[in-house]
């Protein structure tokens, strides 16, 4: 399986904003169109179509802020039919590597919406720590850079 974070294009942007998660996951995350709409209005974003063996599965975006430096993943989708392949797994280590590439980063930030069916297990796999914070009723998670490296987040 290869997995590519691909810009999204003229010729992309309809396939990508029709992708949609799985029935009643639509309460944790915006559609890709509100999403991609957001970003012309924040010099920060940096957002890229999630790509397995040349076909489009997901969405993620970036606020890429190095004048902070704060590295933060704002959005993360793999639509309905894709999901439990690790495009997601796959997608965010690609979206690490390019973050330590970034002026003084140190960790990727997150926050994901609480509940059942949500996306809290997959972060914590992923070694995303909640910091005890709430961001409008969202759980900010941060992942050490350092420890990105290692499987499943390794221990600290």
């Amino acid at each position: 399986m290869t997995v590519e974070l691909r810009e999204v294009t003229g010729e992309t942007v309809r396939e990508i904003c029709r992708l949609e998660v799985a029935p009643g996951q639509d309460r944790f995350v915006a559609p890709n169109a509100v999403s991609i709409a957001e970003a012309y209005f924040h010099p920060t974003a940096w957002f890229r179509a999630i790509y397995a063996d040349g076909e489009p599965v997901g969405f993620l975006m970036l606020d890429d802020d190095d004048t902070k430096p704060l590295y933060t993943l704002w959005r993360l989708m793999i639509a309905d039919g894709f999901q439990g392949r690790g495009y997601g797994k796959r997608a965010v280590e690609l979206l690490t590597d390019y973050v330590r590439t970034r002026p003084g980063a140190t960790a990727l930030m997150t926050s994901w919406v609480p509940g059942d069916g949500g996306p809290a297990e997959f972060y914590r796999k992923l070694g995303f720590e909640p910091t005890g914070e709430m961001d409008e009723g969202e759980v900010v998670g941060s992942l050490a850079l350092d420890a990105a490296a290692r499987p499943e987040g390794g221990p600290t």
